[in-house]
């Protein structure tokens, strides 16, 4: 890997049985989901500082709108389980899922570019 991966996922809330923790004590302080737990990697603490902070969250509900749809349409089109072993394989899977989409996109969006008649831009842009 050439670059840093920064995560930004959710951190898991323990929820309590009515009001009570597991132990049988008080319920959590709010935010203490977000304290590094004894036993936790570096990486894993510093993950859960970062989920902490308004910027990370605003990140994270962005995904929806970005990676999260890209996501589904690869399961509707049925990548569920990747059918080949191997790191080589799995990303030439992946390679041939981007350049799917990216190709249903360019038919969806501007259709005259690859020749399938007139796209709602080329419409849009004669009217005006």
């Amino acid at each position: 890997m050439a670059g840093k991966t920064e995560v930004y996922a959710p951190v898991p809330r323990v929820k309590a049985p009515k009001g009570k923790d597991k132990d049988g004590g008080d319920p959590p302080a709010p935010g203490s989901e977000f304290e590094p737990k004894a036993g936790y990697s570096e990486a894993v603490a510093h993950w859960r500082q970062r989920m902490n902070t308004d910027a990370a969250r605003q990140i994270y509900k962005e995904r929806a709108a970005t990676a999260e749809c890209v996501n589904a349409q690869a399961r509707n089109r049925g990548l569920q389980r990747l059918p080949v072993c191997g790191l080589a394989k799995v990303l030439d899977v992946t390679k041939l899922c981007a350049l799917a989409h990216n190709l249903m996109r360019l038919a969806a969006l501007a259709p005259q570019l690859i020749g399938w008649g007139t796209g709602a831009s080329e419409t849009s842009a004669s009217t005006a």
